[in-house]
């Protein structure tokens, strides 16, 4: 029999009464994530205040201390997060693709549609201050890059092709070509669709693909005969 309370009904469960809280803190992290990166994306970090961001999110200011300790640490993990939502939209950009043309074009074009990226980078530079911050962003980048090598050696596999570097130096090249580019085209006031072609310029050819199930040109060759369907890259 569980114990009772004065009134005679059940007492809560202990372990329930934990979980909602957990489940609580949870849901109210992500609503200040979601406040904050709109906010920091439109106003930037110094044009945003703590009080801003509990504002939008319905939330007290003193929860966002709770929760995150700094107005930089809560702006270095809404942009993490941000970073890793994308490389996952990225992801399924480019699962659908048949040829390397078409993988690295889809990739691309997710990239470079939105100012994540950008975001990122912002986030890349305040670590350089704010050294306690600086592993969030080191295991950020580094489930791009393992992410990113294990769709793309999926993708290998899966079609045949034959990739000019292993998946994780394509990985890392990609996201390494991918944030230097579109951080120049933001500087520059480039827009999407020319930072794209940029990055495809930039990304040349990674993989290449046959029609007819033939052996596939190793890396180096240059022969009239073979066939590139285009690039990959992660």
């Amino acid at each position: 029999m569980g114990s009772e309370t004065a009134s005679g009904m059940p007492a809560p469960d202990p372990k329930h009464a934990v979980r909602a809280t957990r489940s609580a803190g949870r849901k109210m992290r992500s609503l200040l994530l979601d406040a904050a990166s709109r906010l920091f994306k439109e106003r930037g970090l110094s044009g945003t205040s703590i009080s801003d961001i509990a504002a939008a999110a319905d939330a007290f200011p003193s929860q966002i201390t709770y929760y995150f300790r700094t107005k930089e640490a809560l702006f270095v993990e809404a942009a993490s997060r941000d970073m890793l939502y994308l490389a996952r939209a990225t992801e399924q950009a480019a699962l659908h693709a048949h040829t390397p043309r078409d993988y690295t074009h889809a990739l691309a074009e997710t990239v470079t549609a939105t100012d994540t990226v950008a975001f990122f980078a912002e986030a890349l530079t305040l670590t350089r201050r704010r050294q306690d911050l600086a592993p969030l962003v080191e295991r950020t980048i580094e489930r791009l890059h393992s992410e990113g090598a294990r769709a793309y050696a999926g993708q290998v596999e899966r079609h045949g092709w034959r990739s000019l570097r292993a998946p994780e130096e394509s990985s890392r090249r990609f996201w390494a070509i991918a944030i230097g580019v579109i951080v120049e085209g933001f500087a520059m006031g480039r827009g999407g669709e020319e930072m794209c072609r940029e990055l495809l310029r930039a990304l040349g050819e990674q993989a290449t693909s046959t029609n007819d199930g033939s052996r596939l040109r190793l890396v180096g060759d240059r022969d009239t005969s073979s066939s590139t369907d285009g690039e990959t890259s992660s």
